[in-house]
């Protein structure tokens, strides 16, 4: 994100005296470039110019050496007995690298430094050491950390209109006083990532003068015979389109290019949060934050003629200059040479993303090449993501950089190195431009209101449209349209929608009434929406809570519940470009992410859990075609769209719940219980229940990851399976490092909501007179499911039943061998009369009765 300075934005636009940052947000807020915050350089307090007037070398009993100073600080002198400040400041200090009468900056007691860092006066090395002269890297400045400043080695002197008297500011001397905007610049508007395209849009927020210093001028020299060659071998193999149209080599020799950056520049750098390296990297990187062209400085003595741009081969590599080995795909953009006669043999670097380091500017560097380019912003944007490798070039590149700039951005770096390192500039200039024209928009004057319903003039929409930079023409016999031609720098402007979409934000997104369209009557839910509400609203009042976790899941995950190697459920749709390498899949349960959410909450001590969600699962059909790929910008055909819905694989939607640990906590009222495979069974009735379709339950000998003995199958009434309940296999828990015991289940919402009953639910006559119950405890061979004693009761109790429980399960020697006992509650009443004891005793028999005929039950004694 830029960091704009108000003195540096200040060369490219007319700013107010006094004109803050928060001011300077507020202003371009209003064109679209948002404030992400205002920085300042954390330095508070007393900071001001010192003279050295004397210094002793003390060494110590530690072997180090210290320099105990008198300091002349004006009139923050220590008061003589007249009463005038006189007496310099004695300070101690640890560094080397000045002498008697250096000018210097001290940080007096009361200021505050970076981190925060309070200076006071403290005794030290036996002095009283009243106050710090003060290096770069203590006052955020850079990374010397070894050498206080030294103003007149850095540039500030009385001769270069600098006030360095002993007691001045030293924050107004440094620019340590001046604020910072940081700004939130969209994809679209590459051109803002600059001083020239900020200080553009302040114009066009306040009407301020603005001088553009990114257009040419006479001072731009034309390519002669003499240029250092550069050639371009690309058919634009990644998009169709050539990855390089203009490239401009400029020379400068005899140049001091590893020197130090004066310190104006280093301080804007610094600002806009790039750290200051030598002379010639800082040129390059000051002239891409101020105009927005990324340039390149080579040590001219390590390149070979011709420069070639081409795309990489296959196992070519290049150590880049942050020291890595990088091994090179087809697609990467390279700038190349030919030291061997080998016609672009050796790469230089990865073009509009980072330069080599065996071409980089080096000590022993003289004679600089300076490179200025335009590349195609995908071949960039991809090779950057590729490699991992968000540079401020690629940053700039891929958003979009003004093809016209390369020329006068080289210029600005040749002054500059000829200004400040002693260079002299090189009659050689090479310039390749084959920079197609800009495309012409036929544009209607009456389109913005169309679109955003302001009524814009046909006049208010030619001035925006020209303040912008593009030209606008009539076109012979339609006065509502013109012909619009963007300028080079807004490479977004590319139909009418973005001409449009400038109107308004100029004109003022504020002139944009806020109407909100009536509601239409006889709307709402849907009758299936109002179902999945009611569903996660009565798991919700059981005690279950609702999580929503992520639908990617990787084959480890698979693994852990122990689905078998043909399970359906490892056929997953794997994802082209994964957040994670390690969850690359969609996943084919809802159960396998809700149970990493219970593994992660059972790792934070949270152990007792009910969890739910409802959630899409993605189950690809086999033999399901490839998601065909059709151009973009046009609607696909009937048949497309057919095509693309035969790719498309089923999204099912589920519901699962887990519960592990207590599911009654204990307290004054009893010792608490443990969920155990009842409850999942119960929640996923539950849900049956409230979706309003009748579910039988039946024992399910496999299906991963549930209990082999202790899971339970959910049927229609036509046997279609809905989904399983019970306790997770002991494997699977252990693997998950979930509470021993844990129960699950997972049911298919969709399959429950289709056969849901259309009609509307009769409602029955409440009974109002009393109830009756009855238990019975019924013993039936052990392989007998519950399920099918429950019908047989329920059948046979008849119309007097009004609700069965089995409340118990036992098997023991009292029962005998190879049976169970089932315990069920019975609640009877009727809807005409009170029940007597022999109409209950009749219920009892009849349903044991039942029981007896169909499943071989017997009452137990």
């Amino acid at each position: 994100m830029p960091n704009i300075a108000l003195s540096w934005l200040g060369e490219h636009v007319e700013l107010p005296v006094g004109l803050t940052a928060t001011e300077l947000a507020a202003a371009l807020v209003r064109v679209g470039l948002e404030e992400e915050g205002v920085r300042s350089s954390g330095v508070t307090g007393p900071l001001v110019v010192g003279r050295i007037v004397s210094l002793e070398k003390e060494p110590q009993k530690n072997g180090k050496v210290i320099n105990w100073c008198q300091v002349d600080v004006g009139g923050h002198n220590v008061l003589d007995d007249s009463g005038l400040p006189t007496v310099p400041r004695g300070i101690v200090c640890g560094a080397h690298n000045f002498v008697v009468d250096d000018l210097v900056v001290v940080a007096l007691s009361g200021a505050v430094l970076p981190g925060p860092f309070p200076i006071a006066s403290r005794k030290t090395y036996g002095h009283l050491s009243d106050g710090m002269i003060c290096s770069q890297s203590e006052l955020g400045l850079g990374d010397d950390h070894d050498g206080i400043i030294v103003l007149e080695r850095l540039g500030y002197s009385a001769a270069t209109g600098h006030d360095v008297t002993p007691g001045a500011d030293a924050l107004a001397l440094l620019g340590l006083d001046e604020e910072v905007l940081e700004i939130n610049v969209t994809p679209d508007r590459g051109y803002c990532f600059s001083m020239r395209g900020v200080a553009r849009e302040y114009a066009h927020s306040t009407g301020a003068a603005f001088t553009d210093r990114g257009l040419p001028t006479a001072a731009v020299p034309a390519a002669t015979a003499t240029g250092f060659r550069v050639e371009v071998s690309d058919d634009g193999p990644v998009n169709g389109i050539t990855g390089c149209d203009a490239f401009v080599t400029r020379i400068v020799r005899g140049v001091a290019a590893s020197a130090p950056s004066p310190a104006w520049m280093q301080r804007r750098l610094a600002q806009a949060g790039m750290r200051p390296i030598s002379l010639a990297v800082d040129v390059t990187n000051y002239v891409m934050l101020d105009l927005g062209q990324p340039l390149h400085a080579y040590d001219l003595a390590t390149v070979a003629e011709p420069v070639v741009v081409r795309r990489a081969v296959e196992g070519e590599r290049l150590v880049t200059l942050d020291g890595a080995d990088r091994a090179l795909s087809p697609e990467d953009l390279l700038i190349t040479d030919s030291p061997s006669g080998d016609r672009g043999a050796r790469v230089l670097g990865l073009a509009g993303v980072m330069g080599g380091a065996e071409t980089e500017v080096t000590a022993a560097t003289t004679d600089v090449l300076v490179e200025a380019a335009h590349f195609d912003p995908i071949s960039v944007a991809r090779t950057a993501r590729r490699h991992k490798l968000p540079s401020e070039a690629a940053k700039r590149f891929e958003r979009g950089v003004d093809p016209r700039l390369a020329a006068v951005a080289a210029q600005r770096v040749v002054e500059l190195l000829v200004e400040l390192g002693g260079g002299t500039a090189d009659d050689a200039v090479s310039v390749l431009d084959v920079v197609l024209p800009a495309t012409t928009i036929r544009f209607a004057l009456d389109e913005p209101e169309r679109l955003v319903g302001v009524a814009y003039t046909p006049d208010q929409v030619r001035t925006v449209l020209t303040e912008i930079g593009c030209e606008v023409a009539p076109v012979a016999g339609e006065p509502r349209l013109v012909d619009v031609v963007a300028p080079s720098w807004r490479s977004d402007l590319v139909g009418s929608a973005e001409l449009v979409e400038e109107v308004a934000r100029l004109v003022g997104y504020d002139a944009i009434p806020s109407i909100l369209p009536a509601a239409p009557a006889g709307r709402g839910l849907t009758s299936n929406q109002r179902v999945r509400r009611s569903v996660a609203r009565a798991l919700a009042e059981d005690g279950y809570v609702e999580t929503l976790s992520y639908p990617f899941v990787g084959r480890a995950q698979h693994d852990e519940l122990g689905l078998a190697p043909d399970d359906a459920r490892r056929t997953a749709l794997v994802l082209a470009n994964p957040m994670s390498a390690e969850k690359n899949e969609m996943r084919t349960n809802l159960l396998v992410t809700l149970l990493d959410t219970a593994r992660r909450n059972v790792a934070r001590g949270q152990s007792d859990l009910a969890l739910f969600e409802i959630g899409l699962v993605t189950r690809p059909r086999p033999g399901a075609p490839a998601a065909p790929l059709f151009p973009g910008a046009v609607r696909p055909s009937a048949e497309q769209l057919a095509e693309i819905d035969a790719a498309v694989p089923d999204q099912p939607r589920r519901v699962a719940g887990v519960l592990c640990g207590q599911r009654d906590l204990a307290g004054w009222w009893g010792p608490g219980r443990p969920a155990d495979w009842t409850d999942a069974v119960a929640g996923a009735r539950l849900v049956a229940e409230r979706v309003g379709v009748e579910v039988t339950v039946t024992s399910d000998a496999d299906h991963a990851p549930w209990h082999p003995g202790r899971c339970a199958r959910l049927e229609l009434v036509d046997g279609t399976v809905v989904g399983h309940a019970g306790e997770l296999h002991p494997k699977a828990v252990e693997e998950l490092s979930l509470p021993a015991r844990a129960v699950a289940f997972e049911v298919d919402l969709d399959v429950l909501l289709a056969a849901a009953a259309t009609e509307p639910l009769q409602g029955t006559t409440v009974s109002t007179f009393p109830l009756a119950k009855e238990d019975l405890a019924l013993v039936v061979d052990a392989d007998v499911p519950a399920q099918r004693v429950f019908d047989a009761v329920e059948e046979g109790a008849g119309p007097l039943l009004e609700e069965l429980r089995l409340f118990d399960v036992f098997v023991g020697e009292q029962v005998g061998e190879g049976k169970k006992s089932l315990a069920f509650s019975l609640r009877l009443r009727g809807a005409d009369r009170t029940l007597t004891a022999a109409d209950t005793a009749a219920v009892r028999e009849a349903a044991v009765a039942e029981a007896h005929r169909q499943v071989g039950a017997v009452l137990r004694g």
